[in-house]
């Protein structure tokens, strides 16, 4: 799959089932943990459960705005390209994604023996009996997960923007 398809599978595949309901962090690093789940490619039924996080790092130095650094993403391994490619590539369809550094982390790759369908209640219902408001639960296709977990990063960033302008505006205030 090139990556056109690849991006083009992510965008119509990709469901955010349940965001995450704590906002990000202004001014420090934020962890965002995930569940990624998707059709077993191996055993017809199943569904693959990617569990991660990506921890969103302010830059340590000023960078020119829209240049992102992905860090742990495999787009080498899975997708054929490097991080200037998706970069390149995300820019010229003209989608901006903050100066930040997206560092992710898979902890597990487990399967859920049955259904997407049962698989998203199984863990909708989980996280929601565990109160977890940090963690967000997405569903897609394997072979494009790295996308799906970049689409669900930048709902969360974009849902913040409200909230970020706040806070740097009272840190402003606060400082004069």
């Amino acid at each position: 799959m090139d990556f056109q398809q690849a991006w083009e599978r992510a965008l119509k595949e990709t469901n955010i089932i349940r965001s995450r309901v704590s906002s990000l962090h202004t001014f420090d690093d934020t962890r965002v943990p995930y569940m990624f789940l998707s059709p077993s490619l191996i055993n017809d039924g199943d569904t693959v459960v990617r569990k991660g996080e990506v921890v969103v790092q302010r830059p340590s130095l000023i960078l020119p705005p829209n240049i992102p650094r992905f860090e742990g993403f495999e787009f080498e391994q899975e997708q054929g390209a490097d991080q200037s490619s998706v970069i390149n590539y995300l820019l010229v369809r003209g989608i901006s994604v903050p100066s930040l550094t997206y560092n992710n982390k898979t902890s597990s790759l487990d399967v859920f023996e049955g259904e997407m369908s049962r698989a998203i209640a199984h863990f909708a219902n989980q996280l929601e009996r565990q109160e977890d408001v940090s963690c967000g639960l997405v569903a897609g296709h394997e072979e494009v997960w790295q996308f799906s977990v970049l689409i669900f990063i930048c709902s969360q960033i974009a849902r913040n923007t409200q909230v970020d302008i706040k806070r740097l505006m009272d840190d402003l205030r606060r400082s004069l």
